[in-house]
C-alpha cells in the first residue's frame, strides 16, 4: 500500500542550527531516501520552498480566488513530503520514524486513496 508521509515544522523551526547541523541534517534525509529506496519503500520525495512562496487557489461559484500564503493559519507549515509502499500502517509508522525531520516537526502519515 502507498503512503504518503507529510513533513510539517514551524516556519523558524531550523533557524537556529548551525551551518554544519544544516548541512547534517540534508546528508542525512538524502540517505535516508538512499535507504527507502534500497529497501523497496521508496517511491517519491521532495522539500518545499518557503511558505512565503506559496500561493493558494480556490473556485467559488467558477471563479478563481488566488491568495498569498497557505490557506490554514496554523503553527507549522507543510514542509516537504516522502511517498513510500509499505506492507501495512505499522510500517509506514515506523518508515516515518526515521524521517530526520521528525526531530524538529511533525510527520503525519496517510494511506493513499485508490480513486481508480
Amino acid at each position: 500500500m502507498k503512503y504518503i508521509c507529510l513533513v510539517y515544522a514551524e516556519p523558524d523551526a531550523l533557524s537556529g542550527l548551525s551551518p554544519e547541523e544544516k548541512t547534517a541534517l540534508d546528508r542525512d534525509s538524502l540517505a535516508y531516501d538512499e535507504k527507502l529506496t534500497r529497501d523497496g519503500h521508496f517511491l517519491a520525495a521532495s522539500a518545499l520552498q518557503s511558505v512565503k512562496t506559496a500561493r493558494t487557489v480556490r473556485v467559488r461559484r467558477g471563479k478563481r480566488l488566488v491568495t498569498d500564503g497557505p490557506f490554514a493559519e496554523t503553527k507549522e507549515v507543510l514542509c516537504g513530503f516522502i511517498f513510500i509502499e509499505a506492507g501495512d500502517a505499522d510500517e509506514a509508522l515506523r518508515i516515518a520514524e526515521g524521517i530526520p525531520m521528525a526531530r524538529y516537526g511533525t510527520i503525519e502519515v496517510r494511506p493513499e486513496l485508490d480513486i481508480g
